[in-house]
């Protein structure tokens, strides 16, 4: 059974790039690869049960709702307290970094990344 992973980003350009990177482990059915462009389509999705992941990955400049606060909400849900959720973002300040990590967020990924690293980290994230 593949581990579900979520990125929401607004930018179509590094879902598709993050998507390229994680073509390997799509095709070999390791992991099921979803991606949302808008952050409250994905909040409302999960708050009413349509949608569900063993891991996430978000942007943190996002309209409507950035990730840091779509951390928290996802956080604040117990079918989601342990749930690894990677911050993939240009935002690099110890202070969100901090902000993120109170929260509960599992990692931090600065923007662009390396294919090499997104993939090792997913693996060791998700046991694969």
């Amino acid at each position: 059974m593949p581990k579900k992973v979520i990125i929401v980003d607004d930018s179509k350009a590094v879902v598709a790039t993050a998507e390229l990177a994680l073509e390997e482990m799509i095709n070999t059915n390791q992991i099921e690869f979803v991606s949302y462009l808008n952050p409250m389509q994905l909040l409302e999705a999960l708050q009413n049960g349509s949608e569900t992941f063993d891991l996430l990955i978000s942007d943190v400049n996002m309209p409507q709702l950035n990730g840091l606060e779509l951390a928290k909400a996802i956080k604040s849900d117990d079918r989601y307290k342990t749930k690894p959720i990677i911050i993939l973002t240009t935002e690099g300040s110890n202070e969100m970094k901090m902000a993120g990590k109170e929260i509960g967020v599992t990692g931090w990924m600065v923007k662009p990344f390396s294919d090499e690293k997104l993939v090792k980290t997913l693996k060791m994230l998700l046991g694969i």
